[in-house]
């Protein structure tokens, strides 16, 4: 290697000494500015949520046992899960609000003037937010699910001394007969409820079991239940025998609507959780499509989080020459929620016109992406 190219490394080598720290520092302050302005919003979203909802249950606070302290439980259970399902929308406010902040004390200008693309500086904030969306992602699959469910448990002790979530099982009780379920999961209506893996168990006056009955399947439709793949085993003082049936119905006034309150939703579940609801219902050749859109939906998460941002922070850079930043502001959460809104219409299409639901839940971000990289190259 000749000296002139020594040389010419050389300076190369410290002229990216010098300039790394200088990014370093831009990265920071971005990302300072940004982080605030979202777990600001973050957490007001959350706790108006969260106070609605509080609200909504006082009108069934003494009934049963259901108190205002096991309400404030109830709520309080579920906010893992509403951080989760309110970040998207803080994400989004909060990004542009910390861009706008910077905006308005001349912090921005200060970066354009220094040399640094649009473009650099919201790879900055979408950095931040997806660090901020990997630890929601954790979020969602482990406390989130995990609340939801003992809040189900809370709500179900509390309102229902017939019902019970334990261990993964739902349990409930009509008389002396006590039904057990595996999985279970509402058709439309909360009185259509179907329960998989279903077991009853029939005792008599004296606390004795009298028959134990296994069932594929439960269903309550046209207000009455129906098993199906039944083997019934009734038990006598000194024998026991055993008859299978293809269906059979059930005479029960067990509440299918009750039933429905302590199911929790496909929305609510973690992709392990909806990944055995799919086998199950596959396997009994059921439809599963809800499931799945929700499945695919939360793989799909951190794209639907990070696209919007992406997309909507140009709007924060308007006020350099206009000065109009709260207008652009405004515009750029009212498109940002367009299209949430456009998303959520475009996976329910999906599912009704029976399209993929990996295409459905893509769609979307990728039409956005594409307008957000078509703007970056003429303006950036």
């Amino acid at each position: 290697m000749t000296t002139r190219a020594i040389k010419a490394s050389a300076g190369v080598a410290q002229r990216r000494l010098l300039f790394w720290p200088r990014w370093k520092r831009v990265d920071r302050l971005v990302a300072a500015a940004v982080l605030g302005a979202v777990v600001l919003v973050w957490v007001v979203i959350v706790g108006i949520d969260a106070l609605r909802t509080l609200v909504g249950e006082l009108d069934d606070v003494g009934q049963g046992g259901y108190t205002l302290g096991r309400a404030v439980l109830y709520v309080a259970c579920t906010v893992p899960r509403r951080f989760y399902e309110m970040f998207g929308f803080a994400a989004l406010i909060g990004s542009l609000l910390g861009l706008g902040g910077l905006a308005s004390t001349g912090e921005l200008t200060a970066l354009r003037a220094a040399g640094l693309s649009k473009l650099r500086i919201c790879a900055s904030v979408v950095l931040t937010i997806a660090l901020l969306t990997a630890g929601v992602v954790v979020l969602g699959e482990t406390f989130g699910p995990w609340g939801e469910r003992r809040a189900q448990q809370v709500l179900l002790a509390a309102k229902s001394k017939d019902v019970a979530l334990t261990r993964g099982m739902l349990w409930a009780r009509d008389g002396e007969t006590v039904i057990g379920a595996r999985t279970a999961h509402v058709q439309g209506s909360a009185d259509k409820v179907e329960l998989d893996g279903v077991r009853v168990f029939e005792f008599d006056a004296d606390g004795r079991l009298t028959a134990l009955s296994v069932a594929k399947s439960a269903r309550h439709a046209d207000h009455a239940w129906t098993f199906e793949q039944v083997r019934r085993t009734r038990f006598g003082p000194d024998s026991a025998s055993s008859s299978t049936e293809a269906s059979s119905r059930w005479d029960s006034k067990l509440d299918p609507t009750l039933l429905s309150t302590s199911i929790v939703k496909p929305r609510y579940m973690a992709l392990r959780e909806l990944d055995q609801n799919i086998d199950a219902l596959s396997r009994n050749q059921q439809d599963a499509s809800m499931f799945r859109g929700m499945w695919w939906q939360r793989v799909f998460y951190p794209l639907s989080i990070l696209v919007p941002v992406f997309c909507v922070l140009p709007f924060a850079f308007g006020a350099l020459r206009s000065g109009g930043l709260s207008k652009r502001l405004f515009l750029g959460v009212v498109l940002a929620l367009g299209y949430f809104l456009m998303q959520r219409s475009v996976v329910n299409l999906a599912t009704v016109y029976d399209v993929p639901p990996a295409l459905g839940n893509l769609l979307p971000p990728l039409l956005l992406l594409g307008a957000a990289v078509s703007y970056f190259r003429r303006r950036a």
